[in-house]
């Protein structure tokens, strides 16, 4: 009797849209697993590569000097250190090019910017996926036992005698759909609003970079225009 009530007889013999909306939920909650634990990896190291240039850069270290070694060996997941290289080096070319310390900057911000959009576009890779898998698979899993339900009721008009040993097995296996479907919205919704928090947090320290950077551009642009005059 056991082995008819199980999770796993139930899923074996239920309808087949029914087991096409469970794969499909399986499906999803193992890729938003795999995404979850990308993500973690991806937001850790950048924010430890974030930690680790901030303190070479507020180190009183040459700007040039510092640019070069970054240059010559970058670090991956470092959004901080691809602004400032972006930052650092359409500033020298156009501080040789332009005596324009108005143009040299706003080419310089604009740089940043482009950098900036990269590395915003990098940490919410994947992330729509997640909202996407928490916000429609209550509804799929809603749908695969609703029409689970309507089978058993269907059953149901065949036979003189409904009991409850006759309904039980069938809409205890359109509920499975239902479980499934939370089983997979719920860690998405989490990581997706953790992983949210964790970007804007990011973005909002390399976009106060970015103003700090320039504004030490700005300095050193018109303390070398001054001396060159």
């Amino acid at each position: 009797m056991e082995t008819e009530v199980s999770v796993w007889y139930l899923i074996a013999n239920a309808g087949v849209l029914v087991q096409l909306v469970m794969l499909l939920l399986l499906a999803a909650s193992v890729m938003s697993w795999a995404l979850i634990f990308q993500r973690l990896q991806v937001f850790r190291r950048a924010k430890q590569a974030q930690l680790a240039f901030e303190e070479r850069f507020w180190s009183g270290m040459d700007l040039g000097k510092l640019y070069q070694e970054v240059s010559e060996n970058p670090t991956p997941f470092s959004g901080m250190e691809s602004m400032f290289r972006a930052g650092f080096r359409e500033f020298s070319r156009l501080h040789q090019q332009s005596r324009d310390a108005d143009a040299v900057m706003e080419g310089t911000q604009r740089a940043m910017r482009v950098a900036f959009s990269r590395e915003q576009e990098r940490l919410e890779q994947h992330l729509p996926f997640l909202a996407t898998v928490g916000s429609t698979s209550p509804y799929v899993g809603l749908f695969g036992t609703v029409w689970g339900i309507m089978n058993s009721f269907r059953g149901l008009a065949q036979v003189q005698q409904a009991t409850l040993a006759t309904v039980a097995p069938g809409i205890s296996e359109a509920l499975i759909a239902t479980a499934m479907g939370l089983f997979a919205a719920i860690p998405a919704v989490v990581a997706y609003n953790r992983f949210a928090a964790m970007s804007d947090a990011l973005l909002k320290n390399y976009e106060t970079f970015a103003e700090e950077f320039s504004s030490i551009l700005h300095r050193r642009v018109h303390h070398n225009d001054r001396q060159a005059a």
